[in-house]
């Protein structure tokens, strides 16, 4: 049956959203296809871009074109969230339409059908492919390249215990592109950054897929969640502590030792967090690893003023 937009609200969106109460009830079926009342997704994609940018800056020095890279990531990681969600959605609406927390998306409720959603995806592609322009050859080229790997991911839990590595290899490689797009070249360490953003995604999008681990054994979707069990403690330090260490590996190879004396300390702090994450979280209340998943946003947010205040030293 069709639902209304005015009805449409998902199941697992922030609570009084802008999109719910303040976008034209005509859009509101797209930017929730697109997630833009979950914002927490477009956080997580925008904040690696934002690490390579004032590490590079930190690095290299800094160019006034760098203030457009900022907000041109900003508005491409809304783009391209946006589109990779659609395509999760479109790829996923079997699936979807079988568990709990999903059923209420766009496709499978009906707010949305399969052709417009299609439609949607090319629009909101060819809008950030058209921001991608603006840069570097090298972060064009890499742009591109980023394609295979968000095509791929949602297709990952059908064949891979480990679904979550590709959803990192596609969530970080902002750092990489970004990396790019200010010095024309990549390095050590921004592969570095990319790396410790790929194990920060593997311990925030295990607590996230503890949400679904009983819809999704019955369905026969895989994760690291239902990899690991009623054990996940050992797996999210490592996770954790890889992360910290090859953040930290980053600005070791980025910065001389005053710049990295400044910078380091945000490491420490976002591993401190990651820390406390781990000691809140309670994989048997899919609330409470919402809630621990969001503050994510807070993790890696931390970094940016260490990393732009080495950038002064």
């Amino acid at each position: 049956m069709q639902t209304s937009p005015d009805q449409g609200q998902v199941a697992d969106a922030v609570k009084g959203n802008w999109v719910d109460r303040r976008a034209p009830a005509a859009w509101r079926p797209y930017l929730r296809l697109s997630r833009a009342d979950r914002p927490i997704g477009t956080w997580l994609l925008l904040i690696p871009c934002w690490w390579g940018l004032t590490l590079a800056v930190a690095a290299t020095g800094f160019r006034w074109f760098d203030l457009w890279i900022a907000g041109g990531c900003a508005l491409g990681a809304f783009l391209m969230r946006g589109a990779g969600c659609t395509w999760n959605d479109v790829t996923d609406r079997d699936i979807d339409a079988r568990v709990a927390r999903t059923r209420s998306r766009p496709i499978p409720s009906g707010q949305v059908p399969l052709r417009r959603a299609l439609l949607w995806l090319a629009a909101q592609s060819l809008a950030a492919l058209a921001i991608l322009l603006t840069f570097d050859p090298a972060a064009i080229a890499l742009g591109v390249l980023s394609l295979l790997p968000v095509a791929i991911y949602p297709f990952a839990k059908r064949f891979t215990w480990w679904p979550q590595v590709f959803l990192g290899i596609a969530f970080n490689w902002g750092a990489l592109l970004v990396w790019a797009a200010h010095a024309g070249a990549l390095g050590w360490p921004p592969v570095l950054l990319y790396l410790g953003g790929i194990a920060w995604t593997l311990f925030y999008d295990t607590i996230y897929a503890y949400q679904d681990v009983e819809d999704d054994a019955l369905i026969g979707v895989k994760s690291t969640a239902r990899r690991f069990g009623d054990r996940p403690g050992p797996w999210l330090a490592a996770f954790a502590v890889a992360t910290v260490l090859l953040l930290a590996a980053a600005v070791l190879a980025a910065l001389p030792a005053a710049g990295a004396a400044i910078a380091l300390p945000g490491v420490a702090l976002m591993g401190a967090h990651l820390a406390r994450q781990a000691r809140r979280l309670d994989i048997a209340d899919s609330a409470n690893c919402l809630r621990v998943f969001r503050s994510n946003r807070a993790a890696g947010l931390l970094l940016l003023p260490f990393f732009a205040a080495a950038a002064l030293v």
